[in-house]
């Protein structure tokens, strides 16, 4: 964060200047972990002569160490953690037993999505972190400018939404407890409003350059009318472990301009925001036909095979989805004996199908290649790097979650709220595993077509941070 002590005392000491010289700046930069600056470092400032003073005097501007500032914003924060358990807390056990339940239950369906989302930012940030110690130029990949936010901006972005998603869900907990339903049920609006506000906010402001790489990737995964590139893919691959989140924002946002949000009209089962809903599995489905209609773009445009037999892939899950939703449309003997049956089929065929195609063709470890080259030797590196316990443990846990992940795809299977979200979260860490697999098969295949970059033209982020101008990505 601060240059090296050393240097900034051979240079502008204040030992160094005459009395009464004008004060000395420094360029504090944004704080890199690793630097050799030492705690309690307090920067010099010549302040000058003091008035009505005979004898020129000098003082210093105490600053606070970059140690004492995480400290106390890690303080800070488990005050807030705290009050908001508290809080939480004591509102639900106001509620009556009979209650209980379905009061968390809305709760946790109009939070659940932006907090998978918040997951997923974090897990997105240890990525990229990942990424820059590797000699992996993700940048290159991604196809993004110079202006791409690192994963110390990814984490900001997630500590904010971690901060303003759980202080709304227990505003929305005690003002419902304390029988100001308008109020309460104003809370997810509002948050879902200003989401959205940020998002396509037009200003250059809130990462705009960012937003708009979003927004776009995303128009281009909805209507696949141009040459899939990679970024629209491994988005989309993304979106695919993010179907019930999809899911959550339709009910939730149903139930909001139908006015149900903090009443209970929503639990009749056969309503048009209920759980019965023909629009939940439609919902469910959109991110895998996005990713079918992607591979058979990708064949019209390169006639490769495999992309048929990819698109195959993301097909089987479309039984699973619509078989778990007939339980409600069709009778209980037709259920048990016949559809039944072929759920668990297809859901079988869909894991299986799925769990083959991450193995041999997006991470392409039929040879144990290494996890990454790591720039620099550290406890992190020595860890993963050549360890084949770390492909065992992929390979092994992305079988186990590949599995258990049908359980979110299957409307007859979600009643315990909290063990849908548990089963999400694996999700989320599913894919987050699966990312650095993804994105290592994929450099292999440009470092070993020739298409080699030298490590001197991979930006390093401590360029970027402290202003450099010459990138060349």
């Amino acid at each position: 964060m601060f240059e090296n002590p050393s240097a900034i005392g051979s240079s502008h000491s204040p030992h160094l200047r005459k009395l009464g010289a004008k004060s000395v700046s420094s360029d504090l930069g944004s704080g890199e972990p690793g630097n050799s600056v030492q705690e309690g470092y307090v920067l010099p400032f010549v302040v000058g002569e003091m008035k009505g003073s005979s004898s020129p005097m000098q003082t210093t501007a105490i600053m606070p160490s970059p140690t004492f500032l995480w400290r106390f914003k890690v303080i800070w924060f488990l005050i807030w953690a705290f009050t908001c358990c508290k809080i939480g807390w004591d509102s639900v056990m106001r509620m009556s037993a009979d209650l209980r339940d379905l009061f968390l239950y809305e709760a946790f369906l109009y939070y659940n999505p932006l907090l998978l989302v918040t997951l997923m930012v974090w897990l997105w940030g240890v990525c990229l972190w990942v990424f820059s110690q590797s000699t992996i130029n993700y940048a290159k990949i991604f196809d993004l400018d110079q202006n791409h936010l690192t994963h110390r901006e990814i984490w900001k972005c997630s500590i904010w939404m971690t901060v303003i998603v759980p202080t709304s869900m227990t505003a929305y907990l005690y003002l419902y407890s304390h029988g100001e339903v308008a109020l309460a049920a104003s809370q997810p609006v509002i948050l879902y409003v200003a989401v959205a506000l940020v998002l396509i906010f037009p200003f250059d402001i809130f990462y705009f350059s960012s937003r708009y790489f979003l927004l776009r990737t995303l128009w281009r995964i909805a209507f696949p009318l141009q040459p899939i590139s990679f970024p629209d893919f491994f988005l989309a691959d993304i979106l695919t472990s993010m179907a019930k989140v999809f899911s959550d924002l339709e009910r939730s946002v149903c139930r909001m301009v139908h006015r149900q949000v903090a009443t209970i009209a929503w639990f009749e089962a056969d309503s048009v925001c209920g759980s019965h809903s023909v629009a939940i599995p439609l919902v469910l489905v959109i991110p895998y036909i996005w990713r079918l209609l992607q591979c058979l773009r990708q064949y019209k445009d390169t006639k490769e095979k495999p992309t048929l037999f990819n698109a195959l892939k993301y097909s089987t899950a479309v039984p699973v989805i619509f078989l778990s939703a007939l339980k409600y449309h069709v009778s209980p003997d037709s259920w048990t004996y016949v559809y039944r049956r072929l759920w668990l089929f297809s859901s079988l065929v869909n894991s299986l199908y799925s769990f083959y195609w991450d193995i041999t063709r997006d991470w392409d470890l039929s040879v144990f290649t290494r996890i990454f080259k790591f720039n620099k030797p550290s406890l992190f590196s020595n860890l993963l790097y050549g360890r084949q316990w770390v492909y065992f443990w992929v390979i092994g846990s992305n079988l186990v979650l590949r599995c258990t992940w049908t359980y979110k795809l299957s409307a007859h299977l979600r009643h315990n709220y909290l063990t849908v979200f548990t089963v999400a979260a694996l999700e989320m860490l599913r894919r987050f595993q699966w990312i650095f697999f993804r994105v290592e098969n994929e450099w292999n295949k440009i470092t070993k077509s020739g298409f080699q970059i030298p490590m001197t033209d991979i930006p390093r982020e401590e360029e970027k941070l402290l202003g450099s101008t010459n990138h060349n990505v």
